[in-house]
């Protein structure tokens, strides 16, 4: 199973919809937004996209409670299962114990990726590229015997993502 991964959209929704765009483009089959969501709008593209989803409430989403029940909006930490895998969600990187196969988080708009004693440990960066001049998203592939990380990045003039690196970990069994 492919899994796009984004975090930190803020107000930037034009930013998210070009990275849903390419994940889409490059055979995501599920999406996961990591927090700081902030405008709306950026939950209106993940339902429009057509395939299911799930969004953590950041640090900045507060006024995204009254849209609870119309979007796939969660508290943290979420607990879930996908491709026969144990998911934990967050904004905040506060639980970062090995309690699940794979810890998503968001909030320090800083791309992370870690594998430790058979725990994935990803934060997908920030995709309003407001820390730096560049958006990044990340594609996660769950495999039967491994967990595929292909981090994309976007400068600010450029036109399209780019592949940056691709990190590979075997499962533990």
């Amino acid at each position: 199973m492919k899994i796009g991964i984004i975090s930190d959209s803020h107000t930037k929704v034009n930013k998210a919809q070009n990275a849903i765009d390419m994940l889409l483009d490059n055979g995501a089959d599920f999406f996961i937004h990591a927090g700081d969501i902030v405008d709306p709008d950026t939950l209106d593209i993940l339902e429009a996209c057509k395939k299911k989803y799930i969004a953590v409430y950041g640090n900045n989403d507060a006024h995204l409670v009254e849209y609870h029940n119309r979007y796939h909006l969660v508290q943290e930490p979420y607990y879930f299962k996908l491709a026969n895998t144990k998911f934990k969600l967050m904004h905040l990187p506060f639980y970062m114990n090995n309690d699940s196969e794979i810890i998503i988080f968001g909030h320090t708009h800083k791309f992370k990726v870690e594998f430790i004693e058979g725990t994935l440990f990803l934060n997908p960066g920030e995709v309003c590229a407001r820390n730096k001049p560049t958006s990044e998203c990340v594609m996660l592939e769950v495999l039967d015997d491994e967990f595929i990380v292909k981090y994309y990045t976007q400068k600010k003039k450029e036109e399209s993502y780019t592949l940056n690196e691709i990190f590979q970990f075997q499962r533990q069994k």
